[in-house]
């Protein structure tokens, strides 16, 4: 690589923009500390979504180094924004093979296991709720009667769900963050992928809010309708990336996961 420029870091890696010698410019995540199969399992899963939707290329990776090609961002308008919710729902209709993924995962540096187990409620609860709960009640940012009330969620998971889907192909960490607009559609990066809930996207591009958002919705509603409830069933889908950043990033976080958990608790 040649003409390396220093983008920042973030988690544990440096992110940089780079020139290879062929003329290609890519995206380049470099590894402060050992990370065992981080890098690997965000490039299984960006080329297991790249099979059905638009998540970025890999160009190569290794354990201390991931390198992607570089995606040239533009402003996002309502038709770009309509392009990439029909995009996602082709990429989530491609499906899975079961609830989680053949490789391991993790989100952001954390852990996430993909084990398959049985119906989605079963396998929400103990790979996505229940481990993220535990760590972030060890580490003090919860209380006991936090811990209660989503003991109360997993209690009802079954009711809260909703009706019964298969295993969609989803990126698993869809906030507004991770889509880079670019094409005239939108380019998927930093996944968490895995055959999960396709409702799981929809409420991660709403938690923190997405251009156009209505317009993603209604053109991904087009392609593939919801199933009745789904706006209801937006906070359940909520409470894995709260926990995640509960776990990341402390206590802040506590306020807007127990306001989910109520709300989730609430819509049935």
């Amino acid at each position: 690589m040649r003409e390396v420029r220093a983008l920042g870091a973030q988690h544990a890696w440096a992110l940089e923009r780079a020139l290879l010698a062929d003329g290609r410019t890519v995206f380049v995540k470099q590894a402060s500390r050992p990370l065992g199969d981080v890098f690997a399992s965000e490039a299984a899963g960006l080329r297991w979504l790249g099979e059905a939707g638009p998540a970025a290329e890999v160009v190569a990776v290794s354990p201390d180094l991931l390198v992607l090609a570089w995606v040239d961002e533009e402003r996002p308008g309502a038709e770009a924004a309509e392009a990439f919710g029909r995009a996602l729902a082709v990429m989530h209709r491609a499906g899975a093979g079961a609830f989680g993924a053949p490789w391991p995962g993790f989100i952001a540096d954390l852990p996430m296991d993909n084990s398959p187990e049985g119906s989605w409620p079963e396998w929400y609860w103990s790979r996505r709720l229940e481990p993220y709960l535990r760590r972030a009640a060890d580490a003090g940012s919860l209380g006991r009667a936090d811990v209660a009330l989503l003991e109360r969620v997993r209690d009802r998971l079954p009711e809260l769900a909703g009706p019964a889907e298969p295993p969609s192909r989803i990126h698993g960490d869809c906030w507004s963050g991770n889509v880079l607009w670019s094409g005239g559609s939108a380019v998927l990066i930093d996944p968490a992928a895995h055959g999960g809930h396709r409702e799981t996207d929809l409420a991660m591009l709403a938690l923190f809010g997405a251009p156009h958002q209505d317009r993603i919705i209604g053109a991904y509603r087009e392609e593939w309708p919801l199933a009745a409830g789904w706006r209801e069933r937006v906070p359940l889908h909520q409470l894995n990336p709260l926990l995640v950043h509960v776990c990341l990033f402390g206590a802040s976080y506590r306020d807007g996961l127990l306001t989910a958990a109520r709300a989730a608790l609430d819509a049935a």
